[in-house]
């Protein structure tokens, strides 16, 4: 019988661990883009055990829309994009600084409150045995707790997932006395996965 497989992906974070492994930090904003549902086929097209991707989630910041229209926009065609193709998006408002866009000010939006939704979900979800395998992609170490959670508590194989350079893997989520597999994703299989479309256009 085939394991029934869930994504969990942390987007800002996953972007950002892209960009910092594969591509210029500077360069196109479109470098670290990924698809999210490319990344779970590809996923479950390496695994060496008979399995079946059941769901796609992403966790993602999404820029006020009238603070920010044209990036709220952007997201919008991103995200409307994924959820065309299936996949499960799961957004919260990013939080603005008082004086932004004041350019004297150093400090972004930030995302607030995603992490705990995509903690929340992947816990409660292993609880409910909707999965046999729930992968998540991110570093954020505060998604351990939920990881610990799946691990221990439920009958659900917690798994991560992250990137992997050249010279050395990248940085994993891990629990101290437990054996995690994580699936070092490389150089080819991020181009496998890249999504190089430039949302700000319409």
């Amino acid at each position: 019988m085939e394991d029934r497989v869930g994504l969990f992906i942390d987007y800002q974070n996953v972007y950002m661990r892209a960009r910092e492994s594969f591509a210029a930090t500077d360069g196109n904003h479109t470098d670290g883009q990924i698809d999210p549902l490319r990344l779970g086929q590809l996923l479950i097209a390496r695994s060496p055990f008979s399995r079946k991707l059941t769901e796609v989630r992403v966790y993602r910041g999404q820029p006020d829309s009238t603070r920010d229209p044209k990036g709220y926009a952007a997201c919008e065609r991103q995200c409307n994009r994924w959820r065309r193709a299936g996949v499960t998006v799961v957004t919260r408002t990013l939080r603005y600084p008082a004086d932004w866009p004041n350019s004297s000010s150093s400090d972004k939006p930030r995302e607030k409150g995603i992490d705990v939704a995509l903690a929340i979900d992947y816990a409660m979800m292993a609880v409910r045995s909707e999965f046999d395998v729930a992968i998540l992609m991110s570093t954020d170490t505060d998604l351990k707790p939920a990881l610990e959670v799946v691990s221990d508590q439920t009958k659900v194989r917690a798994e991560v997932a992250a990137w992997s350079t050249p010279g050395a893997h990248s940085r994993r989520l891990s629990i101290v006395g437990r054996q995690l597999w994580c699936h070092w994703l490389n150089a080819d299989n991020y181009i496998a996965v890249a999504d190089p479309t430039d949302y700000n256009r319409p």
